[in-house]
C-alpha cells in the first residue's frame, strides 16, 4: 500500500512538472509571436519619433538616436488634424448607433417572428455580403448626386446605416435565445416591442458589442468612398485627410506622416480594448445555426 501511494505521489508530481513546462513553452511561444505581431506598430511608433534625417539611416536603429516630440506637433500645424478626427468620429458614431438599431430591429424581425417566406427571405438579403463595394459605388454616387447630397457627411452615413452582417451576426445570437422568455414575457402581458427592448436585446449585447466594434473600425479606416463622396477639405475624414501629408509628391516627411498614423490609431484601438472581451463570445454565437 505505502509503495502504491509513493508511485501515485511521484507520478503526480512528474505530471504536474510536465504541465508546468508544458504551460512556460506555450506561453514564450505566445510571447514571442505576439511581439511578432506587434513589430510593425513599435517600428511606426519609434520612427514617428525620430528625427527627418533618421528616417533613412542605413542600418536602421530600433530605438530613436534624437526624441523628437515635434514630430506630432508638426500634424496639427500642417493639416487640420483635430477636424479629421471630428469628421471621422462624428460620421463612424452617427453610423454604428444607426446601424446597430436597424440591424437589432432587423434580427428580432428574423429570429423570433414567424412570418412567410422568412428564412427564403433572410437567405436572399444575407447574398448581399456577396457583393463588393466597388460594385455598388457607381448606382450610389447617381443616387446621392440625384439627392444633392455629394461632399455632405450624408453621403457617407446613409448607405453605411444597413450592412447585412450586422444582421446577420445579431440575428444568430437572438436565435440562440431560448423562446421560453418570450412565452413568460407574453403570459405576463408584455408586448412585442417590451419583450424586444427589455428581454432580448440585453441578452444579445454580445454580438452587438462585436458589430458596433467592427463597423466602428471599418468605417474608421475607410478611403475609398471618402475619396469619392467628399470633395471639401475641411470635410475630409482622417484617412483621406492624412494624405496631404505625404506632399504633391509624396515628398512630406516620414516621421510626421507616421506620427499621424500614430495618433490614427489611439481611438479604434480604445474601441477595441471595449469590446474585445465579447468579440470570442459574438462569433461563437454567430455560428450557432442559420
Amino acid at each position: 500500500m505505502e509503495v502504491t501511494k509513493l508511485r501515485a505521489a511521484g507520478t503526480s508530481r512528474r505530471t504536474v512538472r510536465r504541465i508546468k513546462l508544458e504551460r512556460i513553452i506555450l506561453d514564450g511561444a505566445l510571447l514571442a509571436f505576439s511581439f511578432l505581431m506587434l513589430t510593425p506598430f513599435l517600428w511606426i511608433f519609434s520612427t514617428s519619433l525620430r528625427l527627418p534625417k533618421d528616417s533613412f539611416s542605413l542600418p536602421p536603429a530600433i530605438f530613436p538616436t534624437a526624441w523628437h516630440i515635434g514630430n506630432y506637433a508638426e500634424v496639427f500645424a500642417k493639416v487640420p488634424f483635430s477636424d479629421f478626427i471630428f469628421n471621422s468620429l462624428k460620421i463612424c458614431l452617427i453610423i454604428v448607433i444607426g446601424h446597430i438599431f436597424i440591424s437589432s430591429l432587423a434580427a428580432f424581425a428574423f429570429s423570433r417572428i414567424a412570418f412567410p417566406g422568412r428564412n427564403v427571405l433572410f437567405l436572399v438579403f444575407l447574398s448581399g455580403l456577396m457583393i463588393p463595394g466597388q460594385v455598388t459605388i457607381i448606382p450610389q454616387f447617381i443616387l446621392m448626386s440625384k439627392l444633392g447630397l455629394v461632399d455632405t457627411h450624408l453621403a457617407l452615413i446613409l448607405p453605411g446605416l444597413i450592412n447585412p452582417f450586422g444582421i446577420f451576426m445579431i440575428r444568430q445570437t437572438m436565435m440562440s435565445i431560448s423562446y421560453t422568455y418570450d412565452e413568460a414575457a407574453y403570459m405576463d402581458g408584455a408586448s412585442r416591442l417590451w419583450v424586444f427592448l427589455k428581454v432580448i436585446l440585453p441578452m444579445s449585447f454580445p454580438a452587438i458589442a462585436v458589430t458596433s466594434v467592427i463597423s466602428f473600425i471599418a468605417h474608421w479606416n475607410d478611403f475609398f468612398r471618402p475619396l469619392i463622396f467628399l470633395n471639401s477639405f475641411e470635410k475630409m475624414t482622417l484617412p483621406i485627410g492624412m494624405t496631404a501629408l505625404t506632399g504633391a509628391f509624396g515628398t512630406g516627411n516620414l516621421s510626421s506622416i507616421l506620427a499621424g498614423v500614430t495618433l490614427s490609431l489611439i481611438v479604434p484601438l480604445l474601441f477595441y480594448i471595449f469590446g474585445q472581451k465579447y468579440l470570442l463570445d459574438g462569433i461563437t454565437a454567430g455560428g450557432l445555426k442559420l
